[in-house]
């Protein structure tokens, strides 16, 4: 920032007065010294950058309106000056803000939000003052009044809409009326963003009061927070697997794990009671790891035992990513119980995949390379897109539950499922719908050529001991290992081998054909002939390991006296 400093040195003090009156910043009279002339220089630098920088925590650089900081400080200090006048707390919340950022681009985000806050601060006048908390999300304070009217709100929508190009923005309100002053302030914001999310999602809905229904809400989600590390120390959160099926011949071809918390007061709860929670305030990256954990423990027992191998898929949240250690860990935890990193299906959850930034794409893509199956869930909701498809390192698309039960009993549903299974198929990527219910689903969803399937129709999520009946009762479709995906098929006896240096070109080409073929690699044509061994290949294949043995040898011998081994290349 540029600072203007203008310093005259003068003798008569009109002259002076007049300076000081067009901008000047001080006067020396003579006679003067040059130190001191510095110095007072230097006074007023300090001063105009100390102001510079408290402008800069006051108001949030983006929109200008106050920080949520000192929002909070002035909201607390026009409560003390003034005890006998009521006040409400007004915030606001734009629907799906992530979607707008994802579809129009950061730029046009920020330009909305500043058209937001501009709406603000011309609605209050000087009768309030504004603040942002934080993303989307706006607070107001303002003397209290009783006649608040969804028209109030949509003539604020249609304005903001209008300066955004005419889209349909949706903005939720919540209003909390400041009865108990021995709250903070911050608590404040809280009850009117919680009425705010009541309304999301309901058409014509535009605000909501926050009530003593809201302060129950508010009270369990306190009780669930200060619970969460005790439940975690003494074993109150279980693992539930819900059995994967292959849809072509309904063998068992996995589960995913899934958590529940056996409350000794509450009884058993379902995560939609407390997941959400726990990825607000941090608290999903300790759960999401004892999961893991559990998942690998697991299944190094049941092969301990003898049982049927299997894979289970884990959910990996946003937080989850950015943690820099995440590879590490994940590596180290497989290693630790002995496992192959494809028998550990990594589910990237809806709100983890909101952000298609390089970091997300950079640890999904490092641990692809070390073998994890990547899997993005609920594909067809309202975050996902095609562009994440083409951006983020996946093998397998869950589709939404919402989609298989609603949108394929509909010719249009059904013209999606088969363009994102054709999609799937270009792609190399397998296909997974969760959520079937009914038999009518599941036929539809193997006339359209999906590959696997879980839901109720099959079983609901069960204890790990009620799992393992089903494991040891039904032996699942072949060995997932072979593939990076969790497509297992019967090869029929057909090898396909890769011989060439490069790693990630042996990678490309096990993915593409590991569906038709055993697919065996090796660097180079000696190594090949070296590597290929009857204890790695089934009995019936022989024969075909005498054929390929004897025609790499004559192939070797033939390429020695061309020169080179150009044949084994790409």
């Amino acid at each position: 920032m540029l600072l203007e400093r203008k310093i005259l040195v003068v003798e008569d003090n009109e002259i002076n007065r007049a300076a000081l009156s067009h901008g000047a910043t001080d006067f020396i009279t003579k006679p003067y010294r040059a130190q001191v002339i510095l110095h007072r220089a230097a006074g007023i630098i300090r001063l105009r950058e100390t102001s510079a920088l408290i402008h800069q925590i006051q108001y949030d650089r983006l929109t200008g309106v106050y920080s949520k900081e000192y929002f909070c400080q002035q909201v607390r200090d026009i409560l003390f000056r003034n005890p006998d006048v009521k006040y409400d707390i007004l915030c606001s919340d734009i629907e799906d803000f992530k979607l707008i950022n994802d579809t129009f681009g950061i730029a046009a985000g920020d330009r909305l939000l500043r058209q937001v806050a501009e709406l603000c601060g011309q609605r209050l006048g000087e009768r309030g003052i504004c603040g942002r908390l934080n993303a989307d999300q706006f607070a107001c304070l303002l003397e209290h009044r009783e006649d608040y009217a969804d028209e109030m709100f949509t003539q604020s929508d249609s304005r903001i809409n209008s300066g955004f190009g005419d889209q349909n923005v949706t903005m939720k309100y919540g209003i909390y009326t400041v009865e108990d002053r021995e709250i903070s302030v911050e608590q404040m914001c809280d009850r009117a963003l919680l009425a705010a999310h009541s309304i999301k999602g309901k058409y014509g809905k535009h605000f909501a009061l926050y009530d003593d229904k809201l302060r129950g809400t508010l009270l369990r989600r306190q009780a669930i927070t200060d619970g969460m590390e005790t439940a975690l120390a003494t074993g109150q959160f279980e693992v539930y697997l819900q059995p994967k099926y292959q849809i072509r011949d309904g063998r068992l071809a996995g589960a995913e794990a899934l958590v529940r918390w056996n409350h000794p007061d509450w009884g058993l709860q379902s995560p939609a009671e407390f997941i959400p929670i726990f990825e607000r305030n941090g608290f999903i990256t300790k759960l999401d790891q004892y999961v893991w954990e559990r998942a690998c423990a697991l299944m190094q027992a049941w092969d301990e035992k003898g049982y049927p191998s299997v894979n289970v898929s884990v959910n990996v949240s946003r937080m989850d990513i950015y943690n820099t250690d995440l590879v590490d860990l994940l590596t180290r935890l497989i290693q630790r119980y002995g496992l192959s990193p494809s028998r550990l299906h990594l589910e990237i959850t809806e709100s983890a995949y909101t952000d298609t930034s390089r970091q997300l794409i950079e640890t999904l893509g490092a641990l692809r390379r070390l073998g994890f199956v990547i899997e993005m869930d609920d594909f067809g909701s309202g975050y996902s897109s095609l562009n994440m498809l083409t951006e983020m390192p996946i093998d397998v698309l869950k589709l939404d539950m919402k989609f298989i039960q609603t949108e394929i009993t509909k010719p249009a549903g059904l013209g999606i499922l088969r363009f994102i299974v054709d999609l799937a198929r270009w792609m190399k990527l397998s296909v997974v719908a969760e959520g079937v219910e009914t038999r009518e689903q599941l036929e539809r969803l193997q006339n359209n050529g999906c590959d696997y399937a879980q839901g109720y129709y099959f079983a609901k999520p069960m204890p790990v001991e009620n799992f393992v009946s089903v494991l040891t009762a039904q032996a699942p479709s072949a060995d997932v290992e072979s593939s990076r995906s969790v497509s297992s098929v019967d090869h029929m006896g057909r090898l396909l081998l890769v011989a060439d240096e490069n790693e990630e070109y042996r990678t490309q080409v096990r993915r593409t054909f590991s569906d038709c073929f055993k697919v065996l690699e090796a660097t180079g044509a000696s190594k090949t002939i070296v590597g290929l061994g009857k204890d790695e290949i089934d009995e019936k294949n022989d024969d075909c390991l005498g054929d390929v043995s004897g025609f790499l040898q004559r192939l070797v011998r033939t390429e020695k006296r061309r020169g080179g081994l150009s044949l084994f290349r790409r």
